[in-house]
């Protein structure tokens, strides 16, 4: 995958001795730079992408689960079900700080591969529950141990890649989201052709079997997953120091102009730093309403599309969830590729929210199957599409690990509460069209929108300020208080 052209990295390092002159000229970083970005790129994130497609399968099969008579096997109501949704997001939530701040002390290749295994683990005991209480312990159960995964993946990619790089790779991990959608729905209908089988209804093939999955991808990630960019096994002595100094140009200069590594001991201060950062509050309460609308379509895609009426059987059912999966996934990373080729996160979001925000507004309102359907492309893809962007701007705009680990994992607990909207956002009593669902998503979303537009408005007004030396008294700190550490848009 071609990276951004050196000559902008040269550019900005002019007025100064950049760490890069010492490996050649300029032709020669280019090579270095496309060499490195392409193993990371074959090595990491095809792996990151199963642990993350991994991850929305053992989040979303309940939802699969259900049409195929999980409530009425270990006879629970609606009521119950929404509460067993609401347990794991609760613990899923609770989960994701602790587990950033843990991260590089546990280590990286140790912590996300262990996350992955004990999730993949307690998914398989969910194949086995007999009644409520059993349900919703292990739902409790699972959201702690899959609430690390994605805050500690973003805090892992910012160790390899610089800020300009990384909506697109998230871009390609996340369409992993996505596709489970799409896949998962595939491996539903043939998951559940197994049972009856050995004592086991076919729902809970559908849970054991990708538990099973979920526990081999673990334990592959430990074996491809390298530690950071200087343990990293594929690349070159050379490849690493460049790699290393190449993201050296993301940091502030220190006082004398040279450019220096993150402070990364740990320091209850950039905890705190980051919990009071007014970025984080704008971008994760606009985040909570894109996920609310992103759960609710992830658990009860299935569900809406059965009412609509024109699938025969819950088999077609799943069939008919696949595509507009399929199209959020392609366009996802498009939009991911423009966002960094443009350098603008909250900017872009802005023209991609609107297309969410369309589809809802006509399927809430009109009951034609066919045009409601068609609604859920737009559904799917505008809110998709603005995720690589939300979830790369935290870790863009903080500097310093623990800032930065804090940051990222506060706006994504933040965020992911919007599981509990989801959760009881579209109950059977709605049936067919859940106008009330739909609007409640809606409204959500333009809120999203104007966080995103605020927040967009006080990155502007820091770097002004920063310009009109506001900010010189942080001049040679090593962090994203120095006033030469510019906010991304």
């Amino acid at each position: 995958m071609d990276p951004k052209p050196v000559a902008a990295e040269l550019e900005e390092s002019k007025v100064y001795e950049s760490p890069l002159n010492r490996f050649g000229d300029e032709v020669h970083q280019q090579k270095l730079a496309r060499r490195i970005l392409f193993k990371l790129d074959t090595r990491i994130l095809p792996m990151l992408a199963l642990l993350f497609l991994c991850s929305f399968l053992d989040r979303t099969n309940v939802g699969n689960a259900k049409i195929y008579g999980l409530e009425k096997d270990i006879n629970i109501s609606d009521q119950q079900y929404d509460v067993g949704l609401t347990v794991f997001y609760l613990t899923y939530v609770c989960s994701e700080l602790p587990s950033n701040l843990v991260l590089k002390k546990a280590s990286p290749k140790i912590w996300l591969p262990f996350l992955t295994a004990l999730w993949g683990i307690i998914t398989m005991c969910l194949g086995f529950v007999q009644n409520f209480a059993q349900f919703t312990a292990v739902r409790a159960l699972l959201g702690i141990a899959e609430g690390g995964l994605l805050p500690g993946m973003v805090l892992y990619l910012s160790a390899f890649y610089r800020r300009g790089d990384l909506a697109l790779r998230i871009g390609l991990f996340y369409t992993a989201a996505s596709l489970s959608g799409a896949f998962g729905g595939l491996l539903a209908r043939g998951l559940y052709e197994i049972g009856p089988r050995g004592g086991l209804e076919g729902w809970r093939w559908i849970l054991i079997i990708e538990g099973l999955l979920t526990f081999a991808a673990g334990g592959l990630s430990f074996v491809v997953l390298p530690n950071s960019l200087e343990t990293a096994p594929f690349l070159t002595t050379e490849e690493k120091e460049f790699g290393r100094d190449r993201l050296l140009l993301d940091n502030p200069k220190s006082s004398d102009g040279t450019l220096t590594a993150e402070h990364d001991g740990f320091r209850w201060s950039e905890v705190r730093r980051g919990i009071l950062e007014p970025q984080v509050w704008f971008s994760a309460t606009a985040y909570f309403a894109i996920l609310s609308g992103l759960y609710s379509f992830g658990l009860f895609l299935p569900t809406i599309i059965e009412s609509l009426g024109f699938a025969k059987d819950a088999n077609e059912v799943q069939l008919w969830s696949v595509i507009p999966y399929a199209v959020a996934a392609v366009l996802t990373v498009l939009v991911a590729f423009v966002s960094d080729r443009l350098r603008l996160r909250g900017v872009v979001m802005l023209f991609t929210l609107p297309i969410a925000i369309v589809g809802y507004a006509v399927i809430a309102n009109i009951d034609n199957p066919q045009v409601q359907y068609g609604m859920t492309f737009l559904m799917a893809t505008g809110m998709y599409a603005s995720v690589p962007c939300i979830l790369v701007w935290m870790s863009n705009n903080s500097a310093g690990h623990y800032k930065r680990a804090t940051t990222s994992a506060l706006q994504l607990a933040i965020a992911n509460c919007g599981g509990f909207v989801a959760t009881f956002n579209y109950p059977s009593r709605d049936k067919p069209l859940y106008h009330r669902g739909h609007t409640i998503i809606l409204g959500l979303l333009v809120f999203a929108w104007f966080m995103i537009l605020f927040n967009v408005l006080y990155c502007a007004k820091v770097n002004r300020d920063k310009r009109k030396g506001k900010y010189d008294q942080y001049s040679g700190y090593n962090d994203d208080r120095n006033p030469e550490f510019i906010l991304v848009l």
